[in-house]
């Protein structure tokens, strides 16, 4: 299975800004499991009205593990890491945890079609949301980087020295 760089993290967080910016940086094909969903399925918001979560976690998982074994620069969903399957599966990867800060998530996720964080208070759901999935960021996590302050390009940089620095098959401590 060819090694993946991995970037997961919350929602808002900059996990396919970044991951273009990464993978043309360092020459690997780009990969986003929601917009290969999306390509497969159709509309998030749609899949989760008509289909429910967990349907739409099914078809997620697919295409998580469709770009694990394709290699390259790979973008999860916030939630994909709820699959038990597809933690086991990041241990082969390498993972990059993408951090945000909740004061500044609320710009990122106003106005978008996020149907976990429907409501009048989504930064507060948002939170509920990264609470609970934290510790599963974490546990499969090989790196962490911020995106919450400072040029998208310094993130960029600095998962692109970690990536080069950091020996294939890194362990999740």
């Amino acid at each position: 299975m060819p090694d993946a760089l991995v970037l997961i993290g919350p929602m808002g967080a900059g996990k396919t800004s970044i991951g273009r910016r990464v993978a043309r940086a360092i020459g690997l094909p780009f990969t986003d499991t929601d917009a290969a969903v999306v390509r497969e399925h159709g509309p998030i918001p749609v899949l989760f009205a008509e289909r429910g979560e967990a349907e739409f976690r099914r078809l997620e998982r697919d295409a998580v593990a469709a770009a694990l074994a394709s290699g390259g620069v790979v973008s999860l969903g916030g939630g994909a890491v709820l699959d038990p399957q597809t933690r086991e599966d990041l241990g082969a990867h390498r993972v990059a945890f993408l951090t945000v800060a909740p004061e500044i998530v609320g710009g990122r996720i106003r106005g978008g079609h996020r149907p976990l964080v429907a409501g009048d208070d989504l930064v507060a759901r948002w939170q509920e949301i990264y609470a609970q999935r934290r510790p599963l960021y974490e546990e499969v996590a090989d790196a962490t980087f911020d995106t919450s302050h400072g040029p998208l390009q310094a993130v960029v940089d600095a998962v692109v020295r970690w990536w080069r620095i950091a020996p294939t098959g890194t362990s999740h401590t």
